[in-house]
């Protein structure tokens, strides 16, 4: 027992778990419900499955994936350092193997192909909304999970980072930029290949927009409820190793207050920082690995004004 509870500590096999689990989610929300409705998501899934539909079908959707995110994950670590680590490859493993299981594309289990099944042809011809709806959530809560495990599926997450690195374009600008590319070039591609005779190309385009904003709603209400920031106190010894550690590896900006604790009468400063919803688990990882001892308070934050951050909306 203490054997398999050092493993679970060392090697945070938990978080492994539930990053498959929300790989798994995210795969059937993709696989099953919106590849043949033909409404795309942004970022390197949506790419993929418009090569998908370019290739006739050919290439499947998962080893796409699989082959646009590895070279963007060496890219990603190369140009921000580990950053991008274990739980991105095995995200963007992960995610890769389920959409293309769950799809029946993987030689000897074909019999699977859970698109197939009577229920899924049945919204697909009589209740198409409620079909790209259940897409829409499952990825946004496969997503969701994978963030909140300190996991991503690397993609435009990790070109955002790049972005942000080299041009000081926000992420949160660049993700949207990058999923309305995605999406247009799939537009057009499903309006001059006649991918979908039965509904008009602007119609699957516009589903496709709505289908991000429902998932991204979803990923915020798992991750942090209806608040998109936290504010984060933190009081150790080590406060210059912790502070200098937020600066680098998060690109978070830190404040330091100096104060007095009034039960050991002793001065130091005190970090205050504000992080995004996904930074939350890393934070935690980083004054862990400083000081294990150190006194944190992180907060809900409704509205951040400034940079680095969006408004609210």
């Amino acid at each position: 027992m203490e054997t398999m509870g050092y493993l679970f500590k060392k090697f945070n096999l938990v978080d492994y778990i539930f990053i498959t689990i929300g790989s798994f989610i995210m795969a059937v929300g993709i696989g099953v419900f919106l590849v043949d409705a033909k409404v795309v998501p942004g970022g390197v899934s949506g790419l993929s499955m418009a090569i998908h539909y370019l290739s006739g079908n050919r290439f499947p959707i998962g080893l796409m994936m699989l082959m646009l995110n590895i070279p963007l994950f060496v890219w990603g670590v190369k140009e921000l350092g580990p950053r991008f680590g274990w739980r991105t490859f095995y995200g963007l493993v992960s995610s890769s193997f389920f959409i293309d299981l769950v799809r029946g594309d993987i030689p000897g289990l074909s019999f699977i192909a859970l698109q197939k099944t009577e229920t899924i042809r049945d919204l697909h011809q009589n209740d198409f909304f409620f079909m790209i709806l259940l897409g829409a959530v499952l990825l946004g809560l496969g997503l969701g999970i994978i963030f909140k495990f300190k996991g991503t599926t690397a993609g435009s997450d990790i070109v955002a980072a790049v972005l942000h690195k080299r041009f000081d374009i926000t992420p949160g600008q660049a993700i949207m930029a990058i999923d309305f590319v995605v999406i247009v070039f799939a537009g057009f591609v499903i309006y001059f290949k006649d991918l979908s005779p039965d509904k008009p190309a602007a119609s699957l385009t516009l589903y496709a927009f709505f289908l991000v904003f429902v998932s991204a709603r979803i990923i915020d209400m798992i991750l942090d409820g209806f608040d998109y920031a936290r504010s984060a106190i933190i009081i150790s010894e080590k406060h210059r190793e912790i502070s200098k550690s937020i600066v680098k590896r998060l690109s978070r900006g830190a404040t330091a207050v100096k104060s007095r604790g009034l039960y050991t009468d002793t001065e130091r400063e005190m970090i205050m920082t504000v992080i995004s919803r996904k930074e939350v688990g890393m934070l935690k990882e980083i004054i862990e690995d400083i000081d294990p001892n150190a006194f944190v308070i992180i907060n809900n934050v409704h509205e951040v004004l400034g940079r680095g951050f969006r408004r609210r909306i």
